[in-house]
């Protein structure tokens, strides 16, 4: 099956994790034995070649620079200028990689139907580039309006306002509170672009704002379901509803804390909470009931987004993996129609019908 997972953190990965993602999964985990500095080390799940082996040959990929103020606990730039630069940093990764022929982007109908020509020939994809759609994770490194502009010429395509805590566009997981007036800005100038709002991670307070101010296209790229694992970082079945209603698709997270209640980080681990990927169903079902269909649910995994084996479901070793949910799906009896709206189709129609 021809997948499509539209959250995956690879900048991070390569600068800030300093993984060459064109090594295998096995080569990373190899590459960072002894090292203790982040809790997944030595438990990558996310390279190139993983990706092909899982034929997973588009993704939504990030830029994430968060601006923290004095004695935050959560980490991040002092200023919105190292934010953007940081996030510059990211992409001259991703430019690179296209240089390599590891990656392509795509950022329009064109450049979307020729990659899936191209992953749909026939022929081995082992070698193939590919595709990614760039997304920034958090607004916060947008120093101020003028720089969106800027950032959709270089290819950006879909921000998340908010990521965790106060933002300096909206508020995020674990935070409350509407957005301000520069938020309001923020998403007037994404509409006027075309730029695509991931409500992702917006705390409720900024999500129904949002939604009321912000007439453009809207996906949830990686989110879970509140009334199966109770946290804010969660959406309510309300706002899952709403998210339906304005033809949004919803990917279904793999973050182990986020499938499976009373989680404890650093704590818990996969097995002994059975935590599995049948625990990832679960949750992308509960959306196909609230919603009488198919249509809204996609892949949206997330993984090595700074967890690794440890916080994943324990029968996924790498992401070729997510293979493994088709047959799920398929078990439950989800038709063949149904799982290629699952695994692709359904965040292709969204392009298709939002895109130039």
């Amino acid at each position: 099956m021809f997948i499509i997972d539209a959250h995956l953190d690879l900048s991070m990965n390569a600068m800030e994790w300093n993984r060459d993602l064109r090594n295998d999964v096995p080569t990373l985990r190899s590459l960072e034995k002894g090292m203790t500095d982040k809790p997944d080390r030595e438990r990558a799940t996310v390279s190139f070649p993983d990706l092909r082996r899982g034929n997973i040959g588009i993704v939504v990929a990030t830029q994430i620079a968060r601006f923290v103020k004095p004695g935050s606990i959560i980490p991040g730039w002092n200023s919105p200028e190292q934010a953007w630069a940081q996030t510059q940093g990211q992409l001259t990764w991703y430019k690179v990689m296209e240089e390599a022929g590891e990656i392509t982007p795509i950022t329009d109908k064109k450049s979307l139907q020729k990659q899936l020509d191209l992953w749909n020939d026939g022929t081995p994809n082992d070698k193939k580039p590919i595709g990614y759609i760039l997304s920034l994770e958090g607004a916060d490194s947008i120093i101020d309006i003028s720089y969106l502009e800027k950032a959709h010429n270089y290819g950006l395509r879909a921000i998340g306002p908010a990521h965790y805590g106060p933002g300096r566009y909206a508020n995020g997981t674990d935070a409350t509170g509407k957005m301000n007036q520069n938020g309001l800005d923020l998403l007037k100038e994404m509409e006027r672009l075309n730029i695509i709002l991931d409500a992702t991670h917006l705390c409720d307070d900024a999500f129904w704002q949002a939604l009321d101010h912000y007439n453009g296209p809207v996906w949830a790229s990686h989110n879970n379901c509140r009334s199966l694992v109770d946290h804010n970082r969660q959406y309510s079945d309300e706002m899952i509803k709403a998210l339906i209603s304005r033809g949004a698709v919803i990917g279904g997270a793999l973050d182990a804390w986020m499938l499976v209640p009373n989680w404890q980080r650093g704590i818990s681990m996969p097995l002994e909470m059975n935590c599995d990927l049948e625990t990832v169903f679960k949750h992308m079902d509960h959306i196909c009931q609230l919603a009488g269909n198919a249509n809204h649910i996609g892949v949206g995994s997330d993984l090595d987004g700074a967890f690794g084996t440890e916080q994943s479901p324990y029968d996924l070793n790498t992401i070729a993996d997510l293979q493994k949910l088709v047959l799920i799906f398929k078990n439950h009896g989800y038709s063949d129609e149904d799982l290629n709206k699952i695994f692709h189709q359904n965040w292709i129609n969204f392009l298709m019908k939002n895109w130039d």
